[in-house]
């Protein structure tokens, strides 16, 4: 069943067409890849999905509804520096911000909502640090704050947006197996980052975007399919970004 399907979307930023006749769809169960160049439009159409960007054109459906920010089952971790990492906040509070918008203003957490902060820290594994501020941290363990605090919504569809950038190898292994098990088990992940033969190799499909997809489709399909990535980052025939695709 297709948990995300973007149709046709239009989106403009300050005026600019910064995304022309976007197409792409996450079924449950399955981990997508959203590659480009800088500038492509990634997390522009990641905002799009959570609703914080309007279309002019085309529709964004999550679950067969549009996004609505606050109330559709999407649950995104942003760039590490979108989070105030300063600010007088344990871990496990830090996870529970992730459900200020089923709480809402005034409304204090209950037993459930902490129950899902738990398990949340659990699949990341920072129970063991869940009173530690969170300006104490390692860029890793800031990471897996942000994607638990994603988890404690218990998403139908998870957003991630360059969530492997300045991490050492063990925690971007941990974390690629941690969104491979999420798949797994019935969610939809769509994942943009820069990490190409990372998603090659991890993705069940991947998508390439410059303002528009340029070609989505199997790792290995999409591999093999030099001009695609000719035109998603306007590289040459003698790349090093084309040979390292053909030892794929």
């Amino acid at each position: 069943m297709t948990a995300l399907d973007v149709r046709h979307a239009d989106v403009d930023l300050g005026g600019a067409r910064v995304l022309h006749d976007v197409s792409l769809r996450v079924d449950q169960g399955e981990l997508v890849g959203l590659l480009g160049p800088n500038g492509a439009g990634k997390t522009t159409l990641l905002r799009t999905v959570l609703g914080l960007q309007p279309v002019r054109s085309g529709s964004v459906l999550v679950a067969g509804r549009p996004a609505r920010p606050g109330r559709t089952p999407v649950g995104y971790v942003p760039q590490r520096h979108d989070f105030a990492w300063d600010f007088p906040i344990c871990v496990a509070d830090a996870v529970l911000t992730g459900l200020t918008g089923r709480l809402g203003p005034v409304r204090r957490p209950g037993v459930r909502h902490w129950e899902a902060v738990a398990d949340a820290l659990d699949r990341v594994r920072l129970t063991a640090l869940a009173e530690r501020p969170v300006g104490q941290l390692s860029g890793g363990q800031r990471q897996r704050v942000l994607v638990a605090r994603a988890l404690a919504l218990r998403p139908q569809v998870l957003l991630l947006d360059e969530p492997f950038t300045g991490l050492d190898l063990p925690t971007q292994e941990l974390l690629t197996a941690l969104f491979a098990d999420l798949a797994h088990e019935g969610r939809a992940v769509l994942m943009a980052t820069h990490d190409l033969l990372g998603a090659l190799a991890a993705c069940d499909r991947v998508a390439l975007l410059h303002r528009t997809v340029i070609a989505a489709g199997t790792p290995a399909t999409l591999a093999a399919d030099t001009a695609a990535w000719t035109t998603a980052f306007g590289v040459g025939p003698d790349s090093p970004l084309l040979r390292a695709l053909r030892a794929v």
